[in-house]
């Protein structure tokens, strides 16, 4: 078992990585006192494969356990649903001395950190990541939100958890499509840290692949963290948190113009380092032998480096125009100058990005 600490200000909280986590980890050594009553948080497709054994878990743990199943897909990552689970939160009589448990990938633990950090103002929750993608990324760090017709993300809130369990073993029942994906939010933290993290990627991207155990051990360890050095400097992405928003302006905008559901999440991000590598050269930031490298190692782990399906100019641009990350309308994107040497607040125009844009998918016009 190996365990990271964060501190953000006046919280810190675990992150623990182990596989048979629930067989293994005594929850008041890592946790202390467990709340006299908490909601489980999951979806339709993890309750099918997991839900006996965690419900065994907390049943045994909490007096008072309820447990919310809400569809599976990002198209459900919204703010009528979370109407849905401050209903079921009211209807079990969860208060304030309560806690929630998102179980899942990223739009759970996204969407259950909202619901944590606004039901009765704010209750305690903890993560129980079961995708690469949400382990590596969205579990750590306290960025919570739910999307817009208009565009992802676009409400939330910075609200810190008070405990992450990354069960490995999870990650033996994800699709390959999905572990794939995951890999895309690996890769950019290998991007931006370098080091050991970038070594081990390019020599070992077979092993993880096939998820030999110690190898996918370490390398969520090393990503989380990265992201945890990277959260502690700026918890509130004032300054060199944007560096972990490489990939995701263009990314974003690509999925939602594709269609949520049709373009993954991590797929939208491969794609998008490329596009945003490819204008960092253009503006003479970005060493040609990085974009290289980073393809290269995109295709390695079977990551698109284009969109397979046309994309509407129209909406791309509509999408891009709500980025959040945006400052007085100026579009700004984070780099990778080389690999350990992250840039970020680049300002850039749409100009910049409709020059890329057919390198990156097929381009549908009005």
């Amino acid at each position: 078992m190996r365990t990271l600490n964060v501190h953000i200000k006046d919280k810190a909280y675990p992150v623990v990585i182990d596989t048979a986590l629930f067989s293994r980890i005594k929850w008041h050594d890592i946790f202390g006192p467990p709340p006299v009553s908490c909601a489980l948080i999951t979806n339709t497709t993890l309750a099918e494969l997991h839900l006996p054994a965690v419900r065994s878990y907390f049943q045994k743990l909490v007096p008072q356990f309820a447990e919310i199943i809400l569809p599976d897909g990002e198209e459900y990552k919204t703010l009528a649903t979370t109407g849905e689970i401050y209903h079921h939160l009211s209807q079990a009589g969860l208060d304030r001395k309560s806690a929630l448990i998102a179980f899942g990938g990223g739009v759970i633990t996204d969407i259950t950190g909202f619901a944590a950090s606004t039901y009765m103002r704010g209750v305690r929750y903890y993560q129980i990541p079961t995708s690469l993608l949400a382990q590596v990324d969205s579990s750590v760090g306290g960025k919570t939100g739910v999307n817009l017709p208009e565009g992802k993300n676009l409400v939330g809130t910075f609200y810190q958890p008070d405990g992450v369990m990354c069960d490995l073993s999870f990650l033996e029942t994800l699709p390959p499509r999905e572990f794939r994906e995951g890999m895309s939010e690996v890769l950019k933290a290998g991007f931006l840290a370098g080091g050991k993290l970038l070594r081990i990627l390019k020599e070992k991207t077979r092993e993880l692949s096939s998820g030999i155990q110690d190898i996918l051990e370490e390398v969520v360890y090393l990503s989380i963290d990265y992201k945890r050095e990277v959260v502690e400097e700026d918890e509130l992405e004032s300054g060199i948190r944007a560096v972990l928003n490489y990939g995701h302006t263009i990314g974003h905008a690509l999925e939602k113009a594709a269609g949520y559901g049709v373009l993954r999440h991590g797929e939208a991000v491969a794609v998008g380092m490329v596009g945003e590598a490819i204008i960092g050269k253009n503006l003479g930031f970005v060493d040609p032998g990085f974009i290289s490298l980073q393809e290269e190692m995109l295709r390695a782990s079977d990551l698109p480096t284009k969109v397979s399906v046309p994309v509407s100019r129209e909406i791309f641009f509509q999408a891009l125009r709500q980025d959040k990350k945006k400052e007085a309308g100026q579009l700004r994107i984070s780099i990778v100058k080389e690999s350990g040497k992250p840039l970020f607040g680049i300002k850039i125009d749409e100009d910049m990005v409709s020059e890329v844009l057919p390198a990156l998918c097929e381009v549908v016009e009005p």
